[in-house]
């Protein structure tokens, strides 16, 4: 079956963009958390549209699972194959096809990765506005269909508000051509949004026209000490009045956290005398249409005096900004320095993060001998991140336990299991957590009509 299979893939496609056996790199095969090496039937690697659509007809004749690859940076095993499946990588599908800056918008291949397109966005004075740490290697299909978040959501959203239109291959091999865009389309369903934050699952994304956003042309970075989580939502609501859209980022790191990130990780020197607090990271543009140095001055100011924050340090260069950013990005330490772990993306409402965190770290202390934990996240658009470290080897890391442990309480409340990361399958089993089951049988039968052999990410984000 599987010699039909390939013979048929290299008909379709060409010898040159089908690999099997040992042609297949191990890149292929594993994802970057190197848990599981698969066994791929074949890798397909097109190069077109028409060479998708080619492809997956093939495959949806056959019955053949697909298993879609992009920069295969995800945390959540949706890029993982499985023995037997092809693989359907989106490498090639690289570059930008167009920038429109009287629309303020691109088009661009899915398998660019997404540093490209911030680059090509800011060469043109314009600024795409999603920002990930692994910007270099992340592609924009991928960020698309996670529905991909990082550090400016606050300001601008997730990767949803940033898509105007698609093209997209669905199962059979049908082509999907959307790519509007204009802001405002009403003609019918919108059906770009069943794509974005899919996982694979549904269609698999060619291209993409992003929305761009004017270039900030300054900002500011200041590092708070706040005493404590009440005091922290208290200057996350003067912030907001203060900035309004200025804001562009409020990253928070619990005292743990940063006195890891800045006592155990080497280049990494906190700029505060006092220790013991959280710490707030805050990012707002000060250009033209931006808030006035003068009124974030004043801000900062009222802040210490009402108590929101007892220290603050403006960085007075870029430089200084970048120290204070490594601060809060040096969590790809964590595998040499705090391995093994667990790591978690979940969302809360703001009220209520405090109280979880305190909860959380007293539960998992209780319950799992020898745990450790850290708190830090975009607290300003309610995501938070969680590390746990038990000591001891791998193969005796407590992983079902502390997962029962987090998101049980997440459940309770009423957040999310998944707030930026995606379901595929290490959260699948969550799910319920926080989706009615009424939510999930809906994204049942949308499965089942766009997919009807399912083929497409099998086994990722719902069971049938």
């Amino acid at each position: 079956m599987h010699k039909q299979l390939i013979d048929d893939l290299k008909q379709m496609l060409g010898q040159e963009q089908v690999l099997v056996a040992e042609q297949i790199e191990p890149r292929y095969r594993t994802d970057w958390s190197k848990a599981r090496i698969a066994e791929p039937v074949a890798v397909v690697r097109p190069r077109s549209t028409e060479a998708v659509s080619a492809a997956l007809k093939v495959c949806h004749q056959h019955g053949q699972p697909v298993t879609v690859q992009g920069g295969m940076t995800g945390l959540v095993g949706a890029s993982q194959a499985n023995d037997g499946d092809v693989v359907l990588s989106l490498e090639f599908l690289n570059g930008v096809q167009e920038i429109d800056p009287t629309a303020s918008c691109m088009t661009v291949w899915a398998g660019t990765p997404l540093q490209v397109v911030q680059d090509q966005a800011q060469a043109a004075d314009l600024y795409f506005a999603v920002d990930l740490g692994a910007r270099g290697s992340c592609q924009v299909g991928g960020n698309i269909a996670t529905n991909a978040g990082g550090n400016r959501v606050i300001r601008y959203g997730m990767m949803r508000e940033q898509v105007l239109g698609l093209e997209v291959v669905l199962a059979d091999g049908t082509v999907v051509t959307s790519l509007n865009k204009m802001l405002k389309n009403n003609a019918g369903y919108d059906v770009k949004q069943l794509f974005i934050g899919s996982e694979g699952t549904l269609g698999v994304v060619t291209r993409a026209v992003l929305r761009l956003h004017a270039l900030p042309s300054d900002t500011v970075t200041v590092l708070c000490c706040v005493a404590d989580d009440q005091a922290m939502a208290s200057f996350l609501r003067r912030v907001r009045t203060a900035a309004n859209a200025s804001l562009l980022a409020f990253e928070v790191m619990w005292q743990d956290f940063y006195d890891f990130m800045t006592q155990r990780v080497p280049g990494n020197v906190s700029p505060f005398e006092q220790s013991g607090c959280m710490v707030v990271l805050l990012e707002v543009a000060t250009g033209e249409a931006g808030l006035s140095v003068t009124a974030l001055e004043s801000m900062l100011e009222a802040s210490l005096e009402q108590g929101d924050i007892t220290d603050a340090v403006v960085a007075q260069s870029g430089k200084q900004a970048a120290d204070f950013w490594r601060i809060r990005d040096s969590v790809s330490e964590f595998p040499l320095l705090f391995a093994p772990y667990a790591s978690f993306d979940v969302s809360l409402p703001i009220l209520d993060v405090g109280e979880f965190v305190r909860t959380l770290k007293t539960q998992l202390t209780d319950q799992i001998d020898g745990a450790e934990s850290l708190f830090f996240g975009h607290i300003g658009d309610s995501n938070l991140h969680i590390v746990v470290h038990v000591p001891g080897g791998r193969e005796t890391f407590p992983k079902q336990a502390i997962d029962s442990v987090v998101y049980e309480l997440v459940k309770r409340y009423a957040g999310s299991v998944s707030a930026e990361h995606g379901i595929g399958t290490r959260k699948k089993q969550w799910l319920g957590h926080s989706r009615e089951p009424a939510e999930i049988e809906l994204m049942r039968t949308i499965k089942k009509a766009l997919d009807p052999g399912q083929i497409l990410n099998r086994g990722r984000v719902i069971d049938l």
